[in-house]
């Protein structure tokens, strides 16, 4: 397996808004993407803002360019400022380094993908993410140091 495939996706998309439900959070927009940053699953809850699409998106697509969840790259942004500014032109804008950007890895450690959640804490916007993830059985790296 080099990629999550749409069944994949789905099935983490669907246990991430269960768990968001489960929890009371607010409406979450939930985004899958393969390894290669194409857009596998795309799902808004009723409520969910206007712009969480694209937050969630550029959530794992910064994790997949950057090869870090998000997590990671939001501590990184408070010492290297510079460099994320150069990054966000680099990337047309399409990078958030905000928790809830967690990429989905096999148990060999490949990146199959990333999703990204936005509509919540990002806090909550990662648990749901990683809960979604482990779900499948697959391994959830949001990016916490090593």
């Amino acid at each position: 397996m080099t990629a999550i495939t749409i069944e994949q996706a789905t099935e983490v998309v669907d246990a991430g808004l269960r768990r968001a439900r489960e929890l009371g959070l607010k409406p979450l927009t939930i985004a899958v993407l393969d390894p290669g940053g194409h857009l596998v699953v795309l799902k808004r809850e009723d409520r969910s803002g206007i712009l969480r699409p694209e937050i969630a998106y550029g959530k794992a697509w910064g994790a997949l360019g950057m090869g870090h969840g998000t997590r990671f790259l939001a501590q990184r942004v408070e010492k290297a400022p510079a460099f994320f500014t150069a990054l966000a032109s680099a990337s047309q804008g399409r990078m958030i380094p905000v928790p809830g950007g967690v990429l989905v890895r096999n148990a060999q450690g490949d990146v199959l993908g990333a999703v990204g959640i936005s509509g919540d804490l990002p806090d909550n916007d990662e648990a749901c993410a990683v809960h979604g993830i482990e779900a499948i059985h697959l391994v959830a790296d949001p990016g916490l140091p090593h």
